[in-house]
């Protein structure tokens, strides 16, 4: 139990920064044994005063007074030098431990979320992850950069003070230690308690964080429909779920400090009131009794504080849990090991006998077979929901088939490395996404060292170059986030040219002429001659006009193979692609 927590694998995972961490403690220790010695050189002050020569300083063989003065005063400033140092340096090593854990913890959640099949995905919202990989990271910082160190100077006053009482006077120390177990009894309790509703402060800040996420990305549907009331609304439900967790959590945590206080109290009557009886009977020196006073306050008083702290913690500790079941969800379960070096792939696919079902969904493909030959051009068509897209999801390997096997000139792929694999193909799917960038930079985005001759000669096979050169800074040209100031066909003639720089050996066009008008088809069509040469071609369309000269066409309905061959025999079989065809030529009766 205690090492599934999430402090100790909190602990566990920052193994690496333990000589940081060890020195941030010491230095906070340090700190805070300096500063509880001033009210021990009052202490000594007051003996000096009121024994003179006979005093605790004078049995060290300092006799007189005016020397006495000395050395208290150079302790002084001993003192206070060596707690502003250990002051910085604590400040110091606790923000550094916390940036670099919070940086390492960051890459490695965002690494490893890449990992995750597309699955994960699509069973959440981008905002859940947004609120894991930055706010809930950055919850884990603010605890770093003071909660800690409060922690443990708070330890440290408790044990250092406590040692000293039972040193001084055992006979008052005990009614001054009397309150610790009810404070400390009741710090654990409340950290139990707040746990589970930090959790869901958290939860319900991750579903604001998703709402945000999706309202933003879908500004123009919101505008177009005029639903900006509404989703103010859905916000505000969001927003008020939020604030009422964290209320609750609220009203439980500020109730520690004033109970807390009611504690505190007895401790301090009793050395106050004790210690003072005892004091004025001659069983205990008044400079004792000096220091047992202050130091009552500055060993209860802190705790006060210790609700906040806690506060903090299971903040902390809620966001850490969520970083960490992140970080426990599987990646692809089988990569493969066989290394594969795009340059020599054929790019001869085969499928057999593949079956394919999402999640909890019935089959999307049922027993499978496709051939598609290296260096061929082939079209796959069929009604939406026949699973074209599905496929290039399988030959990708972002999904795991239930049954059969895809080979990749004669290995099964998924005994293939995963990366390599899919860098010996170039995707250009209908769902375009381009970066908040240059145009240039979009292009060769995956083969970084592309000169500008490169990038300019890929857009000019997608029949980009034109429109390119026609912007205000040509290929230097920002475009926005998700290339939001071109239009659709233009998005899709730069994921051409990408798709066309990578040089791939497999290259895969999933409806990639879908958002383009006659006339670009017509030109992406002139240059699909160029591209398609000396490589394995995959074309998924619904505009039948796009595969029409592909080498094979297969057909598919409702996840079955039905139909195979080019675009005229097709026809002539007066079947399901004839349907196609009549409909989409405006044919169809």
């Amino acid at each position: 139990m205690i090492l599934s927590s999430p402090l100790w694998r909190l602990i566990s995972y920052g193994r690496s920064y333990q000589t940081e961490a060890l020195w941030a403690v010491l230095c906070s220790v340090l700190n805070k044994i300096f500063d509880l010695a001033p009210p021990a050189l009052i202490g000594a002050a007051i003996d000096v005063v009121v024994q003179g020569q006979e005093s605790w300083l004078a049995r060290w063989g300092i006799r007189a007074v005016a020397a006495q003065f000395v050395v208290l005063c150079v302790l002084s400033v001993l003192i206070w030098v060596g707690e502003s140092l250990f002051q910085y340096a604590q400040g110091v090593l606790w923000r550094n431990l916390s940036q670099n854990l919070e940086h390492r913890l960051r890459l490695h959640a965002y690494e490893h979320t890449q990992q995750l099949p597309l699955a994960y995905f699509e069973d959440r919202s981008v905002g859940q992850l947004m609120a894991v990989l930055n706010d809930d990271i950055n919850q884990l910082e603010r605890f770093l950069d003071h909660g800690a160190n409060d922690l443990l100077q708070t330890a440290t006053t408790v044990l250092v003070i406590s040692t000293a009482f039972f040193l001084m006077a055992p006979q008052v120390a005990w009614l001054a230690m009397l309150p610790m177990p009810f404070i400390l009894m009741g710090s654990v309790w409340f950290q139990g308690y707040l746990a589970p509703r930090y959790r869901e402060v958290r939860e319900k800040a991750g579903a604001i964080n998703s709402r945000l996420a999706i309202n933003l990305s879908g500004i123009l549907t919101i505008k177009s429909f005029t639903t900006e009331a509404h989703e103010a609304d859905r916000l505000r439900e969001e927003s008020q779920a939020y604030q009422v967790s964290n209320q609750k959590a609220i009203r439980l945590s500020a109730a520690f400090v004033p109970l807390i206080r009611m504690v505190i109290l007895m401790g301090f009557i009793a050395t106050l009131g004790f210690g003072g009886w005892e004091a004025s009977q001659g069983r205990l020196a008044a400079g004792t009794y000096s220091v047992m006073v202050f130091l009552t306050q500055r060993l209860l008083w802190p705790l006060t504080t210790l609700g906040q702290t806690l506060d903090q913690y299971q903040r902390a500790m809620a966001s850490t849990q969520r970083v960490m079941d992140l970080l426990d969800t599987p990646t692809l379960t089988a990569q493969g090991g066989i290394p594969l070096d795009p340059k020599t792939v054929r790019g001869e696919l085969r499928l057999e006998q593949v079956t394919f079902a999402y999640h909890n969904r019935s089959p999307v493909l049922h027993e499978l077979s496709l051939y598609i030959p290296a260096g061929h051009t082939i079209g796959i068509v069929g009604a939406t929901g026949s699973g074209k897209s599905t496929v290039i999801k399988l030959l990708l390997r972002l999904y795991e088939i239930q049954s059969g096997r895809i080979t990749l000139d004669g290995e099964d792929i998924r005994t293939l490395n995963v990366w390599d694999l899919r860098r010996s193909m170039g995707l250009v799917s209908q769902d375009v996404f381009l970066f908040n960038g240059t145009i240039r930079d979009n292009i060769a985005y995956g083969s970084f060292g592309a000169s500008l001759e490169e990038i300019i000669r890929a857009a000019e096979i997608a029949e980009a170059d034109e429109f390119i050169r026609r912007l205000p800074q040509g290929y230097d040209t920002v475009i926005g986030e998700r290339g939001q100031k071109l239009s659709g066909g233009q998005q899709q003639r730069l994921a051409i040219a990408r798709a066309v720089l990578k040089n791939p050996r497999i290259l895969i066009l999933d409806e990639a002429t879908s958002a383009v008008d006659n006339e670009t088809e017509a030109a992406i069509q002139r240059s699909l001659a160029k591209i398609t040469q000396d490589r394995t071609t995959i074309i998924i369309a619904h505009r039948l006009s796009t595969v029409r000269h592909a080498d094979c066409i297969y057909v598919l309905d409702q996840g079955h193979l039905v139909e195979w061959g080019q675009h005229e025999p097709l026809l002539d079989r007066r079947g399901l692609y004839h349907g196609l065809w009549q409909v989409q030529t405006g044919q169809a009766a």
